[in-house]
């Protein structure tokens, strides 16, 4: 992990934050029975990297971008003891960097932005059938909470 710095992104990223979120995508079309085929976007970027109550980073090595994420303050569930908690999204790491620790690297940071603002409770999704994915959060301390489930009442909406 030589050289890797995570930093927060910048307007300037945009165009390779948009390539890794539809690099997100495809990765995850598979997953996804009923992902529309058209392309969209998970995520407002921009509107992500210039708010004030969200945090972007992006992995550099050598002024490449290599990865990236976000976490987000939000309003927690009505019924929840911390009125907000700080939700995790846009984990890209690129595949010839997976598996050295970059992940943690870029979540260590996006932790301490939540905790820098009082924020008590890091909340992310990820689907089932990404088993890589669900590893590694539980290996960094995530535990499942609710089950998302779902009934497709026609044969198009599967």
């Amino acid at each position: 992990m030589s050289g890797i710095k995570i930093r927060p992104a910048h307007l300037k990223d945009l165009d390779i934050l948009l390539a890794f979120e539809q690099a997100i995508i495809e990765y995850e079309r598979p997953m996804v029975t009923n992902m529309m085929t058209d392309k969209f976007h998970y995520y407002d970027l921009r509107e992500l990297v210039i708010s004030e109550n969200a945090q972007v980073v992006v992995a550099e090595q050598n002024g490449q971008l290599i990865g990236s994420g976000y976490a987000k303050q939000e309003r927690s569930r009505n019924y929840l003891i911390n009125e907000f908690h700080s939700f995790l999204g846009f984990m890209y790491i690129a595949p010839e960097f997976r598996g050295m620790g970059i992940n943690q690297l870029i979540i260590d940071n996006l932790i301490q932005w939540s905790k820098d603002r009082g924020l008590r409770v890091v909340c992310l999704t990820v689907f089932n059938e990404n088993d890589s994915a669900v590893k590694a959060y539980q290996k960094l301390g995530f535990k499942k909470d609710i089950v998302e489930m779902r009934l497709a009442l026609d044969d198009e909406s599967c």
